[in-house]
């Protein structure tokens, strides 16, 4: 569908994205369109699978987790079962990508003290060699995706 997005979808996204609890009517001033049809092109991008969800931003360390961190995992084999059932399993395990490169997984975790990082990365270190490092602050909190910009060159 991302060929079929217009300004108009795009526009619609970034303010679900800025804000997911925002009010059909509000929304549809924002994009300028009229409540019932910006109903139905959110509708639209749900159905489609654009929007695939709305959830709330959690201020870690008002809710006791005071350390994040980012571990790098090589996970020699080809058996990925344990460690998505490890995933399952631990909460403070945030968020996991599978990539490429000497890294297999990229794991954004969050702990209540060092203490309790070293738990979170002595889980995931009995599937291969692991790298943590520990955030001091986010630059640039996570953010969806805008309207690509077009490139000329010239």
């Amino acid at each position: 569908m991302t060929e079929n997005l217009d300004a108009t979808d795009w526009a619609i996204l970034d303010e679900v994205q800025r804000d997911g609890r925002i009010a059909y009517t509000e929304l549809a001033r924002r994009v300028n369109l009229s409540a019932s049809a910006t109903t139905e092109r959110v509708r639209r991008l749900e159905a489609a699978g654009v929007i695939t969800g709305y959830r709330a931003e959690v201020a870690l360390e008002r809710t006791g987790y005071a350390v994040s961190a980012v571990v790098r995992l090589k996970y020699p084999g080809t058996r990925h079962e344990p460690l998505r059932r490890l995933l399952g399993e631990r909460s403070e395990i945030l968020e996991c990508l599978r990539t490429t490169g000497d890294d297999c997984y990229v794991l954004k975790v969050a702990a209540t003290s060092m203490s309790h990082l070293e738990e979170i990365v002595d889980a995931p270190a009995r599937f291969g060699s692991t790298t943590t490092n520990v955030v001091l602050s986010r630059t640039q909190p996570f953010r969806g995706p805008r309207e690509p910009r077009v490139h000329t060159v010239g």
